[in-house]
């Protein structure tokens, strides 16, 4: 009988990480709360949702910001590697769509207070990625 490989032991956050500047699992638990929040009483994008629960949705984002930004890799560990794109080929990401997700996660990173240097990093590669994710301009192509 083949044994699996062991799994790489999880690695521990940095101290002097921007997820441990900002304040952590408490600061990134806050901006995917509200994110997930709009989500669910927006019904454009609830529509993009299909769990039922949003909690499942809203941990994977939390886990996923929290090690890009220099977290525990509790996301890798559990998912493997984020595959952003090929996770979303799935879904019709539209610029209308991309357009209302960085709607609501801009309420999301402006009300978690953050310092204003933080706040634009973390902006920043957020627009980034929302706009990297786009993968048609028709609606209803997938």
């Amino acid at each position: 009988m083949r044994q699996a490989a062991p799994r790489p032991a999880r690695r521990p956050a940095r101290e002097d990480s921007f997820w441990a500047q900002v304040g952590g699992t408490a600061t990134f638990t806050k901006i995917t709360k509200r994110f997930y929040e709009q989500v669910a009483d927006d019904p454009v994008m609830r529509e993009m949702y299909p769990e039922e629960d949003l909690g499942p949705a809203e941990e994977r984002l939390r886990l996923f910001l929290e090690q890009y930004w220099g977290g525990p890799t509790t996301y890798s560990d559990t998912r493997g590697h984020p595959r952003l794109r090929m996770r979303h080929v799935p879904y019709a990401v539209t610029p209308a769509a991309r357009d209302r997700w960085l709607a609501c996660m801009r309420v999301a990173v402006r009300d978690a207070g953050l310092a204003p240097l933080h706040e634009a990093t973390l902006w920043d590669y957020l627009e980034r990625a929302a706009h990297s994710l786009v993968n048609t301009f028709e609606e209803g192509d997938r």
